[in-house]
């Protein structure tokens, strides 16, 4: 049986768990016991703009009004009917939230494949390959965990980081993070404290103040109501994962040289909101496969892919440092504890302090 939690498109707190007999699986294709994956307000963002960014459609439910929400995380091949790939093998990649999953593999090569679904050809590349763990210079068994939670996340901070830096940081020297807490958010405060010159800010609720200065990552961190201690003729960049249009229009108000304004993701659901009619530059969404795109045809993948191992090592370094480890990891097992988690990080319960890996699974490690 394949458990699996459906999230309402228009009404994403509405849930619901199914359970289905395993589809018999056709020639070369196989199946992946999903054994554990990551949750993050960076689900809740293809959530938010999961018809937008098309992430509904990377696991149909074939059910009209219902969506699963993509996950990172790792998966061992239980059945497998192509001959590349291994029954035991173990993956890292982009599942569904679910106990497991029918994949088609193409494009092998010892170190990946990529996902054949018909339905999942006219989407982003980034999302449909699959890494083998054997090969994947990434991986070690026993930072599991914390790939799941954060290698995902910060391939889009250093993205986010290459981006501005790419276009001289639009002739600003100070850079507004909001919602600071979040991974993605330290994530690129972490790369671009190691710019020469860029005063990094984040933004965050008061609760959150002291675990974000304790990050040492940021300049300074003020509370959403301290944006007045920033001068308003201050040039600098809005980097906004939290997609509240509230704290927007008032970032794009006080403003006079605000140079460039990027939207990332949406931790705050219930204050999404549309961007038009705001003074200063126009909002842009930041789509991190396009930077991928870039930066392979200027390096290529070999290339981007070597830049990227060397910085995420340095960040694994600091933020599982022994004497102050950044992240702790609670586990929830079964489908009932899924669907609690997802409702508790959709709540906006969640401690940022707390990385939380799930699994459908009640027995699983």
């Amino acid at each position: 049986m394949n458990t699996t939690l459906l999230v309402q498109k228009n009404q994403l707190g509405t849930t619901r768990l199914t359970s289905a007999p395993d589809i018999a699986l056709a020639p070369d294709q196989i199946r992946v016991q999903v054994d554990k994956f990551a949750l993050t307000s960076n689900n809740i963002t293809y959530a938010a703009f999961g018809d937008a960014m098309s992430y509904w459609q990377f696991y149909p439910t074939g059910k009209d009004g219902w969506g699963i929400v993509p996950v990172w995380g790792f998966g061992t091949v239980a059945q497998s009917l192509h001959a590349g790939v291994a029954v035991c093998e173990r993956l890292y990649g982009y599942w569904p939230m679910a106990s497991s999953a029918v994949l088609s593999p193409t494009r092998l090569s010892p170190g990946s494949f990529v996902d054949g679904a018909v339905h999942r050809a006219p989407l982003h590349a980034v999302y449909n390959q699959v890494m083998r763990c054997a090969a994947d210079p990434f991986y070690s068994l026993d930072t599991e965990d914390l790939q799941a939670l954060l290698r995902p996340l910060f391939i889009t901070s250093w993205l986010i980081d290459d981006f501005l830096a790419d276009n001289d940081f639009f002739q600003a020297h100070v850079m507004l993070l909001s919602s600071a807490s979040s991974k993605t958010a330290y994530g690129t405060a972490f790369q671009l404290r190691q710019r020469t010159g860029i005063e990094v800010v984040g933004l965050t609720s008061a609760s959150n103040q002291a675990f974000c200065e304790s990050l040492g990552c940021y300049s300074r961190v003020l509370t959403y109501e301290q944006l007045d201690q920033i001068a308003a003729e201050t040039p600098c960049v809005y980097i906004d994962f939290a997609g509240s249009a509230e704290l927007r229009r008032a970032v794009h108000t006080r403003f006079a040289h605000l140079k460039f304004s990027s939207s990332i993701g949406g931790t705050h659901v219930e204050q999404l909101g549309g961007a038009k009619d705001l003074p200063g530059p126009r909002a842009t969404l930041f789509f991190a496969p396009a930077q991928i795109k870039k930066r392979q045809a200027d390096s290529g993948a070999e290339g981007l892919g070597q830049r990227l191992l060397q910085a995420w090592q340095g960040f694994i370094r600091q933020v599982s440092n022994p004497a102050a480890p950044w992240l702790t990891v609670a586990q929830h097992r079964g489908p009932a504890a899924v669907q609690a988690a997802y409702a508790q990080l959709l709540a906006g319960r969640g401690d940022p302090r707390v990385g939380h890996m799930l699994s459908m699974h009640a027995g699983a490690d």
